[in-house]
């Protein structure tokens, strides 16, 4: 994967206004994605997964705002780019998978309706033909386009949200949570179609999710962020092998296993308010192997083996074990 970045993000931070004082939800996330690639989001609740997934799409709400960064969509600063420039961008060229397909659906039309209105808000060519040919690509009947969304499963319904986003063959598509609420098997329905939609179109993706297992048969890179920061990117294989974060190191280890039974294995503590960050490392309070240096200096990114990065002074004096 050697091509120019298709998606590059830079220094993108986030803040929610709250009467305590600024939130800031993300903080500082730098990324870039190639054509074709795969790259997963992962971190516990209110770690700044979905406000990424967000701001890339430019879909944040006031009390929500883009403090600073940029974040390039070919030679397109989406962080600049006025509302009309966002809203022709939107599906053709950078397309959202939501978390709830039954919220992001509209109740009182067909699914067919919903394509139809998207083809004609871009000028695109579409009809029946056209939305049959998508519905049987995601594995739907093309009867689907008569039918309203509460008529439909879960499964179903996310299959129809990744239909719309892969209508107009974006470059990116955004999948923010795509199989939650659904049971296991349809969850592996789903993150099948998503993956081989997304090869079909040759386009990049970031993922977003909570489920590390999940994800480490769908992606390419995975970036693990903890209180609004990235604090360890890397290849999927290498984050599962030797992780160089203590954060990541702990995600991995709470996950189940096949083998003999052991004790659950959980991370202590919670998350820190997003509104009072400690100084220093925000895992720092959390995590077996700080010290002194950790709750006094903030990590910045550090390279971390071949296309990896790690936020970690312990990692920053080559103790791979951290």
């Amino acid at each position: 994967m050697s091509a120019a970045p298709v998606l590059s993000v830079e220094g993108l931070s986030v803040t929610f206004a709250t009467p305590r004082g600024p939130a800031r939800a993300v903080d500082g996330v730098s990324f870039a994605l190639r054509p074709g690639e795969r790259l997963g989001l992962v971190g516990e609740s209110g770690s700044g997964k979905t406000t990424t997934a967000l701001a890339l799409m430019r879909l944040l709400k006031p009390p929500a705002r883009i403090e600073s960064g940029r974040i390039l969509l070919g030679g397109t600063d989406l962080v600049a780019a006025p509302e009309p420039a966002l809203r022709r961008l939107r599906a053709a060229r950078i397309a959202l998978v939501p978390q709830g397909a039954m919220n992001a659906l509209n109740p009182v039309l067909t699914c067919g309706a919903q394509f139809a209105d998207m083809f004609a808000a871009h000028g695109a060519p579409g009809g029946p033909a056209r939305i049959a040919g998508l519905l049987r690509s995601v594995g739907l009947e093309p009867g689907v386009a008569d039918l309203y969304p509460h008529q439909l499963s879960g499964g179903m319904k996310q299959r129809v949200c990744i239909a719309l986003a892969m209508a107009l063959g974006p470059a990116v598509i955004v999948a923010d949570e795509p199989t939650s609420a659904l049971d296991v098997v349809v969850q592996k329905q789903v993150m099948t179609t998503l993956v081989r939609v997304q090869r079909e179109l040759g386009a990049a993706i970031v993922m977003v999710g909570h489920d590390m297992g999940l994800m480490a048969q769908a992606v390419h890179r995975i970036g693990v962020m903890y209180a609004g920061r990235l604090v360890e990117i890397g290849p999927v294989r290498r984050i599962f092998a030797a992780p160089r974060h203590p954060y990541t190191r702990m995600l991995v280890e709470s996950l189940p296993g096949f083998g003999a039974r052991g004790v659950f294995r959980g991370i202590a503590g919670l998350p820190p308010s997003l509104v009072d960050l400690p100084p220093g490392c925000a895992f720092a309070p959390r995590c077996p192997r700080a010290e002194a240096r950790c709750t006094r200096e903030r990590p910045e990114a550090r390279a971390a083996g071949a296309d990896g990065e790690v936020r970690c002074h312990r990692a920053e004096e080559g103790d791979d074990a951290a």
